[in-house]
């Protein structure tokens, strides 16, 4: 999908959140007039976020945070679902398995009917037989490890790419491109080692483009000079590294300490303004495959305004996924006329044509959008700007 159809979309949510009856989304915002709740319940309806709010990826957490609490704000200003107003409910994962665990269990507790959050793969994926066993949907805005899928959680919606929608896209500008040689990179995390090993696989079945070095560093050290010589070793024309912004930015700087001349490519877990900060001076030039980001995004001002109006600071990353994850919550409850976990699960299932920033939605058999909307971005001035558009 190119920009100039987001930009019609755009318009058309922007509608949605302003208005009680929507011709664009089928009615997100109606209130108490819109059929009554099932349940009975007249309190606060809780979506539960179990995001990093602690840790070396809490900066995005807040993003996610932000986004989603200014959907929350805009649909209580219009009346609310079912009559009732939303509340979300944070929890910190910290992108740690156990405490995810745990803010899953606390979500549970405090009686939340849908989860709106997931960021780090490894720490939503136990996460899932939690929010299983309660009956609770879950909308994942920003993890995307083909794991999630595989788990066939009928509970369980991504509305991000995949992590193999984006090891297509990084085949695609690869091969355009012309990169002949590629060393891949990963940090042994589910979400760092499915893009690695799916890229791998697509690259090698294609058969256009040579893997030179499939490797794993272990996440939070801070010399990776034997990775470094490896690379500097196969002398590939692109690396491609599918971990986290904290440790590709360390490796980006040493490979360019070290001379190495190739492109670096990055996957969306890298792409946060602090990676170009840890880089220094070699970030400029290097690419990114991600989904859409605010300032990336063709008639997104009226929103990142509304944003920053909200929160005094920009947004980032994941911001507009948790926005529409709020928003979609919102949806599915209206259409089931209840917050029970097995209706919400059937209205989302139903859900055909709802905007989003990414585009019409309709999931597929799997829970997962048909296109992954990954475009390319390139480091410019020491900011993430769009190179192009491959939707």
């Amino acid at each position: 999908m190119k920009f100039g159809k987001r930009g019609s979309i755009l318009l058309c949510i922007a509608t949605a959140v302003l208005l009680t009856t929507s011709a664009c989304s089928g009615g997100l915002l109606g209130g108490g007039g819109n059929g009554g709740d099932s349940t009975g319940d007249s309190g606060p309806i809780k979506l539960g976020m179990v995001i990093p709010i602690s840790g070396s990826s809490a900066p995005t957490g807040a993003y996610m945070k932000n986004g989603a609490q200014l959907a929350v704000d805009e649909i209580n200003k219009a009346g609310g679902v079912l009559g009732r107003q939303l509340e979300l409910d944070v929890e910190d994962e910290a992108c740690d398995a156990q405490q995810s665990v745990a803010g899953a269990n606390k979500a549970v507790s405090n009686g939340v009917v849908i989860s709106v959050g997931g960021y780090c793969s490894g720490a939503t994926l136990p996460e899932i037989p939690i929010f299983q066993k309660a009956n609770i949907p879950m909308i994942i805005p920003a993890a995307n490890s083909q794991d999630l899928v595989n788990q066939g959680a009928k509970n369980v919606f991504m509305i991000n790419g995949t992590g193999k929608q984006q090891s297509t896209a990084a085949l695609a500008f690869i091969k355009k491109q012309k990169f002949a040689t590629v060393a891949l990179v990963d940090d042994n995390t589910s979400y760092s080692k499915d893009i690695n090993t799916e890229t791998k696989s697509q690259i090698e079945a294609d058969g256009a483009v040579k893997v030179v070095l499939s490797t794993s560093v272990t996440a939070g050290e801070s010399d990776y000079s034997s990775v470094v010589r490896d690379i500097m070793g196969a002398k590939p024309a692109l690396v491609y590294w599918t971990g986290y912004y904290q440790e590709g930015g360390l490796i980006i700087n040493q490979l360019k300490n070290a001379g190495f001349a190739g492109q670096i490519m990055v996957a969306d877990g890298s792409v946060d303004p602090s990676l170009a900060q840890i880089a220094g001076a070699g970030a400029d030039g290097v690419y990114a495959t991600m989904t859409q980001t605010p300032d990336t995004l063709k008639g997104a001002e009226d929103w990142i305004a509304s944003y920053k109006k909200a929160f005094n600071s920009d947004p980032g990353p994941y911001s507009t996924q948790s926005y529409d994850a709020v928003r979609l919550a919102a949806e599915a409850i209206k259409q089931a006329k209840s917050t029970d976990g097995a209706a919400i699960i059937t209205a989302l299932e139903a859900i055909d044509g709802f905007q989003m920033f990414s585009g019409p939605l309709k999931f597929t058999a799997e829970h997962t959008l048909s296109s992954g909307g990954f475009v390319i971005l390139v480091i410019k001035d020491g900011k993430f700007s769009l190179e192009d558009d491959l939707s």
